[in-house]
């Protein structure tokens, strides 16, 4: 499935990202007792160099994947300095256990790498198995919690470090 898979870097704004972002909201509700991801997110935080969102297009043209990060430094909700915060990443049902989130992934480290960020940084939820999973075997760590759901119990940080 990943060949002929086309990556395209656009806004967060664009309607193809509206559409995966729905469906993602949709996956969250059912997961998690009807609550969708409630962080708020603004299209210029994926401008680069201080973010990047990604789409991954079919052969057919159709949206099939997503995946962003965005610059975090130190704050209140437990950033630091160099962070780069992994966001959005969703995979349609027919499309999932493709190596499709594994490929994205490592295109928004390397271009979040490339903007001088020195650490991957993600948030998902104990609901989510094969997300805490592809995430384990991408080289991430557990860490203490951080960003909007911190104080979640379901919630779930982890962290990789980014060499240059």
């Amino acid at each position: 499935m990943s060949h002929g898979i086309n990556l395209r870097s656009v806004p967060y704004d664009h309607p193809d990202a509206a559409e995966l972002e729905a469906q993602v909201q949709v996956e969250y509700q059912k997961r998690y007792d009807g609550e969708g991801d409630a962080t708020a997110l603004d299209p210029a935080m994926f401008l680069p160099p201080r973010g990047l969102y990604l789409l991954a297009y079919d052969t057919t043209g159709a949206p099939v994947a997503s995946g962003a990060w965005r610059r975090q430094d130190h704050s209140d909700e437990g950033y630091s300095d160099g962070d780069a915060e992994v966001k959005r990443m969703y995979v349609v049902p027919h499309a999932r256990g493709t190596g499709l989130a594994r490929r994205i992934l490592a295109e928004l480290e390397a271009d979040a790498r490339a903007a001088g960020r020195t650490r991957m940084v993600l948030e998902t939820g104990d609901q989510q198995p094969e997300a805490i999973a592809l995430y384990l075997s991408s080289g991430y760590t557990p860490s203490e919690k951080f960003g909007y759901y911190r104080h979640h119990e379901s919630s779930r940080c982890m962290t990789k470090p980014l060499s240059p």
